[in-house]
């Protein structure tokens, strides 16, 4: 049959409206984003990991002085009816010397993951973030600040144990009144023995009208596949948090206990406590402070204060100055900063950080 040039045309618009169709029902987008943060650091005292004693005051230059270097792919596809496919890459990177860090110590070290989202809450596997330390991160006082915060405190007791966990499957369940819950089963992998490397945490949180309650487990053994990362990510421990916060206007106050339980190692209970105030919209201000105690000896403890101000330049760019003191007894080693000075010496130390942030 012959058809007309009139119906030719008809067909061909049909088909690209059919096309079209079918490409709006897959919708996807894939985003590149990542964070640039490098700071001065000055400490009074520093540790000589050789001897254990006091190797003098330093200044160095840092990666992450607020938050850790990195950068990520993440991407989305709507599958229709409300759900989408999910996933997250995401590589630590040291500004100083362009090399891994601020991860497990693989190239995508922080995050490596993809999941399901919709209407009944979000599935997810891979290497990712646990409940338990998602919970310590929404309940610290300075944002988890990688200077003078609960971050230093966190990663000197564990490493990234709970923070980056191989081998992991969550589930997150979507918000009902305010209420919302999580767990997450980390899998050894290790044959003939289901417990080595096995790691679980769960979470309950409830956040309304300026009130935020946080409360968290997580359990780990050592062991199993993921033991062979650069850095550890299952150092056997037991950990507890529980958290509250308010904001009213321009303020939020918060306080925390976390508890993380070492085999063989210390017991350490961990009290904190602080308060943000936007004084500008381009201004920032925050303090905070975190008694730790080993259940164990409680002659070993520490006081960690500190207190930071952040200027926004644009949206993206932020200057930052924080100060921090720490006071160690007995065998505790708390240092003021994630990177360049995570374990301390005993006796009281002061640090000051200065740097710059930029986010893309």
């Amino acid at each position: 049959m012959k058809l007309s040039c009139g119906w030719k045309v008809r067909l061909i618009t049909a088909a690209i409206g059919l096309s079209a169709a079918g490409a709006s029902h897959a919708q996807g987008s894939v985003t590149l984003y990542g964070v640039l943060d490098a700071g001065l650091l000055y400490t009074s005292k520093t540790l000589d990991s050789a001897t254990g004693t006091n190797a003098g005051h330093q200044l160095s230059l840092i990666d992450g002085g607020s938050a850790g270097s990195r950068f990520g792919i993440k991407g989305a596809e709507d599958l229709g009816g409300g759900t989408q496919v999910i996933f997250d890459l995401e590589s630590g990177i040291s500004i100083v010397n362009g090399g891994f860090a601020n991860s497990d110590g693989n190239f995508f070290g922080r995050q490596a993951w993809i999941g399901l989202t919709g209407h009944l809450g979000t599935v997810q596997a891979g290497l990712q973030y646990s409940p338990f330390v998602l919970s310590l991160i929404n309940t610290d006082p300075r944002n988890v600040s990688y200077f003078g915060s609960a971050a230093p405190i966190y990663v000197g007791n564990v490493l990234d144990t709970g923070l980056f966990n191989p081998n992991a499957v969550s589930y997150t369940s979507p918000v009902i009144g305010g209420l919302q819950g999580s767990a997450m089963l980390a899998l050894g992998g290790a044959a003939g023995d289901f417990q080595a490397g096995r790691q679980y945490s769960a979470r309950l949180k409830y956040e309304r009208n300026g009130l935020l309650l946080d409360a968290a487990l997580y359990s780990g053994n050592a062991g199993g596949s993921a033991a062979s990362t650069p850095v550890p990510t299952t150092v056997a421990f037991t950990g507890r948090a529980l958290g509250a916060g308010y904001t009213f206007g321009n303020v939020t106050m918060k306080a925390s206990f976390a508890n993380y339980k070492v085999a063989g190692s210390f017991d350490s209970r961990v009290y904190g406590g602080g308060a943000s105030y936007a004084v500008t919209p381009a201004l920032d201000v925050d303090a905070g402070a975190w008694y730790t105690s080993d259940g164990n000896d409680t002659a070993n403890h520490s006081i960690l204060a500190s207190a930071g101000a952040e200027y926004s330049l644009s949206k993206r760019t932020a200057l930052y100055a924080q100060v921090a003191f720490a006071d160690n007894h007995g065998r505790m080693n708390t240092g003021v900063s994630l990177n360049g000075a995570l374990y301390g010496v005993a006796g009281s130390t002061t640090g000051v950080a200065l740097g710059m942030r930029h986010a893309f």
